[in-house]
């Protein structure tokens, strides 16, 4: 495998930092006045940058703050709060002392921290504010382990184990702490939030997720120049390793996004160079810009069209597998009238983007490439901290979820299951052997319970889910994934799940767009703001249409019979979807029962 040299003098290797602690200490100790992470300040209504050497200061302070509480090495932090420049900061605190780091999702039910609280039986709590602890203070008394809460954000709320942060830190902290754990022990507890039944806790190491970074940067050349744009939650170990630990060791600077409501305005305020993300982001940009195209003249789509088709036999061209075109001539002109002015609308600076977590659609692939944005997809598990497979720019086959990072084996096992073993893999699940002897084989072998093929290449091409398969009452079977993927890209449909195991027929709950909503609802004469519209007919037999739309590519027993339109989105907040918003079918299908019911009345 060709893998990629590293001309970054700033890059920190394995042998200099074989801890996540010793990599900050370095990183402080060679760019203590360069800019590291950049935050919008909402008190002072201004971006506020901050240094390594700032950064470090604050650790240590933490450092200190967790000794007067009398945290001992190999107990357990928990944290919950968005992604912030204190993140980092109580991540690298806990680090530095041989704690361990859990990290939970913001928003999480309080019943479900709970659980996790008492399942790794962490001391510490650090939660972002009043709304948090409102949330938790039904379950407080059951987190009988945890001795101290720590609010980031003041509120006035009285219990004996909350503390303000300001209250809580001293006024200095002295040197940053050596006393992390050894590079093989365990660094952190990342519980995953599966589909069914309790989350199940990863033990990761230090080892695991430099390991995982480094095999990463043989593929990839991240020079030091770069600005990473972070908005995928911290609590998800694709965003800390690739988003968080990566710019780390490259000496990048990283900055967090308002909220997801903002990116767009973030995106054309920080002009970010690298940006990780998960399909949905790229689909909604892409439905925005879809929708804008249908309201311009004829000529102008097809200018766009053209541009997006020119673009993309570029790219094929450039990897080597397509022949040179004389319409490729005509590819800086289109580019300045048309690609150009959307990558002005991301920035105008992004070198590439990695998109994980779940499959890409082609069309949005292909719009985002074609315009000059490059997509890097690629694929990995919690378990394996997280990267296996990533598309490298030079060989990047889109449909595909790339090579294995070098050093990573993959294979396909029983049922065309893909296998992998490294370095990378898990500890194993804390407090559940039975379920690391279920993932990994006497021989090292994780099954990751996704099937696969790999081509002549050793790319590799995800094909569906063990058990994600619907199976008809006509013996049919459908992977609902691909269709969702397509349907989702209609801009009026928000949210999509197919429904139909056993059944005659498919369905699909949806929700809907509420801008597209409205704008639908009184074409048709509809009273949007009555929530009975959403069971209106005509809405339901304008939503089925676009969907069979959609849908046009699949077999004939794969098609959409009846929609449903639920009330709610589905959330991470609501456990419908999982932090990097995946679906959790059996709970939706649990919460939807009434609206799946009425799906196959009669039937």
């Amino acid at each position: 495998m060709k893998t990629t040299p590293q001309n970054n003098p700033e890059l920190i290797t394995l042998e200099q930092a074989p801890t996540l602690a010793a990599l900050f200490r370095e990183r402080v100790r060679r760019s203590a006045g360069r800019k590291a992470y950049v935050q919008y300040d909402s008190a002072a209504d201004q971006w506020r940058e901050h240094s390594w050497e700032e950064t470090a200061r604050q650790v240590a302070r933490w450092q200190q703050a967790m000794r007067d509480s009398g945290l001992k090495a190999g107990e357990r932090v928990m944290i919950m709060c968005h992604n912030a420049w204190e993140w980092v900061i109580c991540d690298q605190a806990t680090l530095g002392l041989g704690l361990v780091l859990v990290p939970i999702f913001m928003n999480d039910r309080a019943e479900n921290i709970a659980w996790i609280a008492n399942d790794c039986q962490a001391s510490l709590l650090v939660i972002e504010g009043e709304e948090q602890w409102q949330a938790l203070e039904p379950v407080v008394e059951r987190l009988a382990s945890v001795h101290t809460i720590v609010a980031l954000r003041s509120f006035d709320a009285e219990h004996p184990r909350l503390l303000q942060l300001d209250r809580w830190l001293p006024d200095a902290g002295g040197e940053l702490a050596e006393e992390e754990s050894a590079p093989g022990e365990l660094a952190t507890i990342v519980y995953t939030s599966g589909t069914t039944g309790r989350p199940k806790g990863v033990m990761l190491s230090h080892h695991n997720i430099l390991w995982n970074i480094h095999a990463a940067l043989k593929l990839f050349e991240i020079a030091a120049d770069n600005l990473f744009l972070s908005f995928l939650p911290l609590s998800h170990t694709f965003e800390r390793t690739v988003g968080y630990y990566l710019p780390m060791v490259c000496g990048c600077a990283i900055a967090y996004n308002r909220s997801i409501p903002q990116l767009a305005e973030d995106l054309a305020l920080i002009r970010p160079t690298l940006m990780i993300s998960v399909p949905r982001i790229f689909e909604r940009i892409y439905g925005r810009i879809m929708d804008k195209l249908r309201s311009e003249p004829a000529l102008k789509q097809k200018l766009f069209q053209r541009a997006i088709d020119t673009g993309w036999q570029r790219f094929e061209y450039d990897q080597g597998r397509a022949g040179w075109s004389p319409a490729l001539l005509l590819h800086p002109l289109l580019d300045r009238l048309v690609g150009a002015k959307v990558r002005a609308r991301l920035g105008g600076r992004l070198r590439f983007t990695v998109c994980g977590g779940a499959a890409l659609s082609p069309d949005v692939t292909r719009l985002f490439i074609g315009l000059g944005i490059p997509v890097q997809q690629g694929y990995g598990l919690t378990e394996t901290s997280p990267v296996i497979t990533a598309n490298p720019l030079e060989d990047n086959i889109p449909a595909s979820v790339g090579l294995p990072l070098p050093g990573i084996e993959v294979k396909l096992g029983e049922g065309e299951e893909l296998l992998t073993r490294s370095p990378s893999v898990m500890l194993g699940y804390w407090n559940n052997p039975e379920a690391t002897a279920e993932m990994i084989d006497d021989d090292g072998w994780l099954h990751t319970g996704d099937k696969a093929r790999i081509d002549a290449g050793n790319h590799v091409y995800i094909t569906g889910r063990l058990k994600e398969i619907i199976v008809l009452a006509t013996g049919e079977k459908v992977p609902p994934a691909d269709m969702e993927n397509a349907i989702a890209l209609d801009s009026l449909i928000e949210q999509v799940m197919i429904v139909g195991e056993g059944k005659p027929y498919l369905a699909a709950l949806v929700v809907l767009n509420p801008e597209k909503f409205t704008e639908t609802a009184a074409r048709l004469g509809l009273d949007p703001s009555d929530r009975e519209t959403l069971r209106n007919e005509r809405l339901l037999d304008e939503v089925l249409e676009r969907i069979r739309r959609q849908t046009t590519a699949f077999p004939g027993y794969a098609q959409i019979n009846r929609v449903a339109i639920l009330d709610e989105p589905l959330t991470p907040e609501n456990g419908l979807l999982t932090p990097p918003l995946k679906l959790r079918r059996n709970r939706v299908l649990a919460a939807c029962s009434k609206e799946v019911e009425s799906l196959y009345a009669g039937h």
